[in-house]
């Protein structure tokens, strides 16, 4: 049995390997088509070697058997989120092809959709795959905020930075790490922030009309975090309140 852990282990390992190949092969494909720079260069790579080093630290410590289609489908996603970071760090040089740029990220985006489906049609949704997926959503969005944020200004990078701040914050506050309830509305407004993001970025539209996405953009993610705050708060005062004093009744004897 031993054995065939340790052969298991050995091919979940082999499929991040795999993945960062695949994430080596498409800088190549992206630095030879638009003769990308030395900052993409590094930034992209860098990408590639902290997500298999993460990634595989995080399937050693679950002892997970099989990769599972659905991690196969988010890592590919990260994958393309690799090529749009490249993409990003190169602009501070020189402007990234629209296409190329909106391409990448618009199938990312699309994919972010599947993996959970495929995950609850195979019965292999774990933590680990929905913690994949979650980070993965929130360095795209980053990305894409850091990207928007040199067009509009600094204010942008909020977006990005939002769900970092709110894990730093529940180091400290640990009622912030208590688990939410399923929400619709979180859910769309996540999903949201790329789509806007990614429609101010391909500046299609005159600029106050992307400022103007920007701003709902934020706004949406401002309501959706502060949401969440206050109810975790409320949740975690109900929690802690002490309990009322037990009433005795003392038996009369007749």
């Amino acid at each position: 049995m031993a054995l065939n852990n340790s052969y298991d282990a050995r091919l979940v390992q082999q499929e991040t390997a795999v993945g960062a190949g695949v994430q080596v092969l498409l800088l190549v494909l992206i630095g030879t088509a638009i003769g990308m720079g030395p900052a993409g260069w590094l930034t992209g790579l860098a990408f590639a070697i902290a997500t298999w080093a993460v990634l595989s630290r995080a399937l050693h410590r679950s002892r997970l058997r099989s990769f599972g289609a659905a991690n196969r489908v988010t890592l590919g996603r990260a994958t393309l989120v690799g090529g749009v970071t490249a993409l990003v760090a190169d602009s501070f040089q020189d402007s990234p092809p629209v296409s190329l740029f909106v391409g990448l990220t618009a199938v990312a985006l699309i994919l972010d959709g599947v993996d959970g489906k495929v995950a609850r049609r195979t019965g292999t949704s774990t933590p680990l795959g929905a913690r994949f997926d979650m980070e993965v959503d929130a360095f795209l969005i980053l990305v894409l905020s850091v990207y928007v944020s040199m067009a509009m200004g600094p204010w942008v990078l909020l977006i990005g930075g939002m769900r970092y701040v709110f894990v730093a914050a529940a180091r400290v506050r640990p009622w912030l790490t208590a688990p939410l309830p399923p929400s619709t509305a979180r859910k769309t407004v996540a999903a949201l922030q790329g789509v806007l993001l990614l429609t101010a970025g391909a500046a299609l539209l005159p600029h106050m009309v992307n400022v103007g996405v920007v701003v709902l953009a934020l706004g949406l993610l401002v309501w959706s975090f502060g949401r969440d705050v206050v109810w975790l708060w409320r949740t975690s005062r109900v929690e802690t309140a002490p309990a009322a004093p037990e009433v005795r009744r003392e038996l009369v004897a007749s």
